[in-house]
C-alpha cells in the first residue's frame, strides 16, 4: 500500500473518516465509560463504527484510542492496559478498512501540563512510545496525534512514533478564533507555529481537528500554505460549532453543508479532509460526493 503522503503528491485529494464518540453514543456509550475499554468489552459496536465509514466511502479510517495514554486510563484504573486495548483498536479498525485503506491510529493529548511540571518530556515520550508501538503492532499504518494545544507534548508525540515505528506521522493541533481574529491554540500556538514546529519534529503531514467548523478551517488552512507550500495538511472540522441541548452537545452542520466546503478547501491547500465531534458516516459520503463532482 502506498503511503499516504504519495498518494497526495500523485494529486489525490483523500477522504478521511468522520467523529468516533458521537457514533459511539448513538451505540450507547454513556459518559463516565471509558470508550478503549469498548475495544475489548464491545468489539463489534466499534467495529461497525469503522464499518461504516468506510462503506461511506473513506479513503481511511482512525481507531477508538484517543484516550488510550497511560494517563487517560489511569482515571478508570486501567493504566496497566496500554499495550492491549490500543492494539486491539488498531486490529478492530484494519478489519473494516481491509489491506487497501489506511488505519489512522488515534492519539491524543494526556492530560497533563509540562508547564505545571505535572510530568516530565520523558515520562511523555515513554507514555506514547507505549501507544504508538500498540497501535502499530495491531495493523495501523500511520499515526493521527490529533487534538494538541502545546507544542512540546506534540513533539515528544511525534518523536515516540518517528523513533519507535515505521508509521506515517500525522499531527494536528485544535484552534480557536480569539477575539482579535487571530488562530490559536488554548496554549497560544498559531497554525504557523505548529507548522513549522511539527515538520521539524518529523510530522509527515499537519493540520487541523476538532474546535470549530469547516468555515473556519478554511482559514486556518490558508494560514498553514502561507509558510509551508509543500506538506501535505489533514483537516478534521467539527459540524459546525456546538450547540447545547441540556448536558450534550450538537452540531448543526448537515452533511450538505459540509460538503459544500469542499472545494473551498481543497483551493485553501487542504489534500487529506474528515470529520470531527458531529459528524457521522453521511457527511464522510457527502465529501466523498463532493469530491466525485470536482474530479
Amino acid at each position: 500500500m502506498k503511503k499516504i503522503r504519495d498518494e497526495v503528491k500523485e494529486g489525490r485529494v483523500l477522504i478521511s473518516d468522520g467523529a468516533w464518540g458521537t457514533m459511539l453514543q448513538q451505540g450507547g456509550f454513556q459518559p463516565g465509560e471509558c470508550l478503549e475499554l469498548w475495544n475489548v468489552e464491545m468489539r463489534e459496536a466499534v467495529l461497525a463504527v469503522a464499518g461504516a465509514y468506510i462503506q461511506a466511502g473513506a479513503d481511511m479510517i482512525e481507531t477508538n484510542s484517543f484516550g488510550g495514554n497511560r494517563y487517560k486510563l489511569a482515571l478508570y484504573g486501567l493504566e496497566d492496559r496500554v499495550g492491549e486495548l490500543n492494539a486491539a483498536a488498531a486490529a478492530i479498525s484494519r478489519q473494516a478498512a481491509g489491506p487497501g485503506r489506511h488505519v489512522l491510529g488515534s492519539i491524543g493529548p494526556t492530560g497533563k501540563l509540562l508547564i505545571m511540571q505535572e510530568v516530565t518530556e520523558a515520562d511523555l515520550f515513554e507514555a506514547f512510545c507505549d501507544q504508538v508501538v500498540a497501535l502499530e503492532q495491531g495493523g495501523a499504518d500511520a499515526c493521527c496525534i490529533e487534538t494538541f494545544a502545546d507544542i512540546d507534548e506534540a513533539r515528544c508525540a511525534v518523536r515516540a512514533a518517528k523513533e519507535r515505528t515505521d508509521l506515517e506521522i500525522i499531527c494536528t493541533f485544535s484552534f480557536d478564533k480569539t477575539p482579535k481574529g487571530e488562530y490559536r491554540t488554548i496554549m497560544g500556538v498559531t497554525p504557523a507555529r505548529m507548522a513549522g514546529t511539527m515538520v521539524e519534529a518529523g510530522a509527515d503531514i499537519i493540520g487541523a481537528n476538532c474546535g470549530i467548523g469547516m468555515a473556519r478551517m478554511v482559514e486556518v488552512v490558508r494560514e498553514i500554505r502561507a509558510v509551508d507550500r509543500l506538506t501535505p495538511i489533514l483537516v478534521h472540522a467539527n459540524a459546525g460549532l456546538p450547540v447545547m441541548v441540556g448536558d450534550r452537545a450538537t452540531y448543526p452542520e448537515t452533511p450538505e453543508v459540509t460538503a459544500a466546503y469542499f472545494p473551498r478547501l481543497v483551493e485553501a491547500g487542504a489534500n487529506i479532509i474528515g470529520g470531527c465531534c458531529g459528524t457521522t458516516p453521511a457527511h464522510i459520503a457527502a465529501l466523498v460526493g463532493a469530491r466525485r463532482q470536482q474530479s
